[in-house]
């Protein structure tokens, strides 16, 4: 049997070609007429699938933006197109058009201590229990997301390093910030806090994983291990 990586394009028959060609050259090797024959899966008995596309895209001069103006019923007037493809079609249009229109969100950058305090202002701010988060950031400081680790009472928080670098490897995080928060207001790292980070650093070392700062967060302002050059 012939394997199937090795099948030639111009051996398949023209209604099989567009979704072969897909896979083996990818979607950019189509063209218009072949992903829209894709949409319809079929075509007459005269014309394949491919061809009707084509006689489809005639119709507009090749102009994507003309045919997405068309309705379903101005597509079912093509013999070889009825209700279901035109609704494939109007539907993969739309859905381009909506992407068009949308612009790509701007992912948030983190680059000093003081952003990191702002991001975390929603969560932390007149907070009366003590919580642990980490951000996870890309390799170009680039907000992944941040995440609570743990909760506890109003002067400590158990924190498990396993937890924290599972969430860092899960996004495949370059980098990432610790924070937490004194509810008192004492802005003075504990040396529970001092240990804690210099754990973290070492094993974040091991797992290629930076831990890039810690920043201890209170309502009148926050300390930072990277600022003072203690991490």
């Amino acid at each position: 049997m012939e394997d199937y990586q090795s099948i030639k394009i111009s051996a398949l028959a023209e209604e099989d070609r567009p979704r072969e060609k897909l896979l083996l050259k990818g979607r950019s090797a189509l063209s218009d007429a072949e992903l829209i024959a894709i949409l319809i899966g079929s075509g007459t008995k005269s014309l394949s699938a491919v061809d009707l596309s084509r006689y489809i895209l005639a119709s507009v001069n090749y102009d994507l933006s003309a045919l997405a103006k068309m309705s379903v019923k101005d597509l079912q007037r093509f013999k070889g197109i009825g209700e279901a493809k035109a609704i494939s079609i109007v539907s993969a249009l739309e859905l381009g058009r909506r992407r068009k229109n949308r612009d790509p969100q701007k992912r948030l950058r983190i680059t000093s201590s003081a952003d990191a305090y702002d991001l975390m202002k929603p969560d932390l701010m007149d907070e009366t229990v003590e919580s642990f988060y980490i951000i996870l950031l890309d390799r170009n400081n680039n907000l992944l997301k941040k995440q609570l680790v743990s909760r506890g009472g109003s002067n400590s928080t158990v924190v498990d390093p396993k937890v924290i670098f599972k969430y860092a490897l899960e996004v495949m995080a370059n980098s990432i910030i610790l924070v937490h928060n004194h509810p008192s207001g004492n802005l003075k790292p504990s040396e529970q806090d001092k240990r804690l980070t210099e754990k973290l650093v070492k094993a974040g070392e091991n797992l290629d994983v930076t831990v890039i700062d810690h920043v201890i967060f209170a309502d009148c302002g926050y300390f930072s291990f990277a600022d003072e050059g203690i991490i």
